[in-house]
């Protein structure tokens, strides 16, 4: 990761503490991740630096986590033109299609196929299984 953006990174944000770690990540209330050197890494830190300007914390329902991600993008969009970080949108849907997959994978009922849906307790429920009891 260039120094120079780095440094300037950390000055605009002191209330952040920035970590070197495995892998990039936000970790509530004020900690930033960084991982290893990567063509992306810039951009993956805004990414992350944007959790943290956004107060992302915990979610209750897991769409409510595809929602933070993708703020957390929007957000590093904004803070890529001040730093003059050039966007690469192919990355940013990757990284999206990740929580996505994730998403349709977890909803998905081991029984039918159907996609199932979650209620606010964190439970999901098959509107076919469950029907069918």
């Amino acid at each position: 990761m260039n120094e120079a953006f780095l440094e300037r990174l950390k000055g605009d944000f002191p209330e952040f503490r920035f970590r070197d770690g495995a892998k990039f990540a936000f970790r509530p209330p004020k900690t930033i991740i960084l991982g290893p050197p990567e063509p992306f890494s810039e951009l993956l830190a805004l990414h992350e630096v944007s959790h943290a300007v956004l107060k992302h914390k915990t979610f209750k329902m897991d769409v409510e986590r595809l929602k933070m991600e993708s703020a957390a993008w929007e957000k590093a969009q904004e803070l890529a033109d001040r730093y003059g970080i050039k966007i690469n949108e192919d990355l940013i849907q990757d990284e999206l299609d990740t929580y996505r997959d994730w998403l349709h994978n977890k909803s998905k009922c081991k029984a039918c196929g159907l996609t199932r849906y979650q209620t606010p307790d964190g439970r999901y429920h098959c509107p076919r299984c469950e029907n069918l009891i």
